[in-house]
């Protein structure tokens, strides 16, 4: 018995469209799958601003890192993985900026998510981002900004501004221009 063209272009399709998995599934270490986005920078009205949920963990040098500790000021999060290749891409935009922004008291923290130590601190050498990042392999930091951010959304960078709440996003690889420009409004906010 032969197929028709028709059932099998819809047999290949559910095949290729079972490769991503389910949109529950969590990347593993080693996978590359994850969400894209177009590095947009959402600005989010003061008036709309979601609380940013408590986040610690243990860093991946082994200290600690909260976004509690930095209460009352600007705080950029990002969302990264060494598997992940616009996260690559955008670490020296990252770098820069917190550079450009520290004596502003803007404050950095990454977020490594589902990724093998090893393979994150390698890249943590090589990109030297200059601010620590929370060693968040089971998903748990991720989870906790689900509905705001996609928990395989990688990169994803989030702006949480000086009264703890959710000023910006951007899902995917963030532009230079565009993330200096948002951190700064957030930033001369009063």
């Amino acid at each position: 018995m032969r197929a028709t063209p028709f059932a099998a272009a819809v047999l290949a399709l559910v095949a290729v469209a079972g490769c991503a998995g389910s949109p529950s599934s969590q990347p593993q270490a080693g996978d590359t799958r994850f969400v894209a986005g177009d590095g947009k920078v959402t600005l989010f009205e003061a008036g709309e601003r979601k609380t940013a949920p408590a986040v610690e963990g243990e860093t991946l040098d082994g200290g600690t890192a909260s976004l509690g500790a930095h209460k009352g000021k600007v705080v950029v999060i990002n969302f990264w993985a060494s598997w992940c290749a616009p996260c690559r891409a955008e670490a020296p935009v990252l770098k820069d900026i917190a550079a450009t922004t520290k004596a502003d008291g803007v404050e950095f923290l990454g977020v490594d998510f589902k990724d093998r130590k090893a393979d994150a601190l390698a890249f943590e050498r090589s990109h030297q981002s200059g601010y620590p990042s929370i060693f968040d392999q089971p998903g748990k930091v991720a989870l906790a900004f689900q509905g705001t951010v996609p928990p395989a959304a990688i990169p994803s960078t989030l702006i949480i501004d000086r009264q703890g709440r959710i000023a910006a996003r951007a899902l995917g690889a963030v532009k230079y221009s565009d993330l200096l420009d948002a951190v700064t409004k957030v930033s001369d906010e009063k």
